[in-house]
Parts: structure tokens; sequence; C-alpha cells
């Protein structure tokens, strides 16, 4: 463990005390309910040049976080349909991808979103015209795999046909264009529509992320790492009438 996980496992060890005891880390924690995955839970982030960095930034963190609060594995990786390289985000940061595009092995695929007001500069526009990344994540689509967004990632979606005729949100600003696109926009801060997770502005992905979390590792891993990161989920979560909630 390196010293900045050594640092983190101190601070989740410290949450898990401040609450007393309820939630363990690593091989401590809670039981699952019956029912439960055990396989790892495997979170593949979607990046492309122009990506938001607090877009796939934020939700990366939460699940990282998240291993400290479960027995379960939690596996995070950025990948890309071009494969292993340098990303250059929306602000300039360069993001080393180490992994190649396999949906088949994720359970969970999250695209950021970025540069969507900047239709002639790298980012969603460049991403739709270009064709690749939408064509992937439309053949991407299996039972088993849930496929989320961040902000304007949402469009990706849109354009890969993923969102039509179904309950879905995006930026304040890209609304109009989800909306003519066939998508049936919720004013919610996060829409989970069961295999499509979709949430709002830039910093929404922190929300986006700890609803998945939830959902996936239990409401004490959830707000576990809602106490190391110092952050408490905000807004609604909107989810079909007859859906169960986790």
């Amino acid at each position: 463990m390196n010293r900045r996980n050594l640092l983190r496992a101190q601070v989740a060890v410290g949450a898990t005390a401040a609450f007393g005891g309820a939630t363990g880390v690593a091989a401590a924690a809670r039981p699952r309910p019956a029912g439960k995955p055990t396989g790892p839970l495997r979170v593949h982030v979607v990046m492309y040049d122009g990506a938001e960095e607090l877009d796939f930034a934020a939700p990366y963190e939460v699940f990282c976080a998240a291993r400290f609060f479960t027995d379960r594995e939690v596996d995070v990786r950025y990948v890309s349909t071009s494969g292993p390289g340098v990303v250059r985000a929306a602000y300039g940061t360069r993001v080393s991808v180490e992994h190649g595009w396999d949906p088949r092995a994720a359970d969970v695929l999250l695209v950021p979103g970025g540069g969507y007001a900047r239709r002639d500069s790298p980012g969603v526009w460049a991403e739709i015209r270009g064709g690749v990344l939408p064509r992937q994540l439309a053949a991407a689509v299996r039972p088993g795999l849930t496929v989320s967004a961040v902000c304007t990632g949402t469009m990706l979606l849109a354009a890969a046909g993923l969102t039509t005729n179904r309950p879905c949100t995006t930026h304040h600003k890209a609304r109009p264009d989800l909306e003519k696109q066939g998508g049936l926009l919720k004013n919610a801060r996060v829409v989970d529509d069961g295999d499509l997770v979709t949430a709002g502005g830039i910093t929404s992905g922190l929300d986006l992320a700890l609803r998945l979390v939830h959902r996936e590792l239990g409401a004490d891993a959830a707000t576990s790492v809602e106490t190391m990161l110092e952050y408490e989920a905000r807004g609604t979560v909107w989810t079909p009438p007859a859906a169960v909630q986790p």
C-alpha cells in the first residue's frame, strides 16, 4: 500500500470509529445482504480528449474510496476506445490511460462530459462527429452492465441511441438537445433507470457515484465514503415509480 492509500485507510478507520464502528474497512465490513453479487465491482471510466476533469476525477475518487468500506473488491480503471495512452482533459490535465476498451469486463461504464460549449474543440462534439465512441457505447449494452454518464456525457449516450425514450438528465444547458434527441428529461440531480444512470451538471458526478456505491455496495459504504470525503450527497435521485429502493 502506498503512502497516499495508507493515509486514506487511516482516515477511513477514523470515519468508522466516529460512527461507533457501524461500518468496517475491508475484511471488517458487514456481510452483504443475500442475493448481492460476490465478485468484484468493475468500474470503467471512459476517457477521451477534452473530458472535464471533475466529471471523471470525482467519481473515480468515490469508487476508489469505497474500497475501504466493503469486503467486495472494487476495481476502478480509466479506459479509452483508442487504447492505452495519454488523454488531455478540458483544462489541460494529462491523464495516463493504461487500459483499452473492454466493456464485457465491466459492471459499470461511466462516461464524463466536457467541451459541449466549444464545438470546434476536443470534447463531446468531437467524439460525436468522430463516431467511434458512440458506436462502441451502443455495442457495449448487455445484461448486467450499467451505463452511466455525468453532465454532457449523457449527450454521448444520446448519440449512441441509449437515451431514446428513457428517463435521463444532463447539464442544464444541454437539456433542450437531450429532449430533441428523444430523451425523457427528468428534473433531478441523478436519474437512476436501472441499467441507465445519468447525472446533471459537473459536480453531480459525486452524487451519481455515491448513488451507484449505495446501490452496489450498500448504504453503509455510501455514508462512510461521504464521511471520508466530507461531502453529503445532495439533490433528488429519480427512480421509476415501481422501482424497489436499495
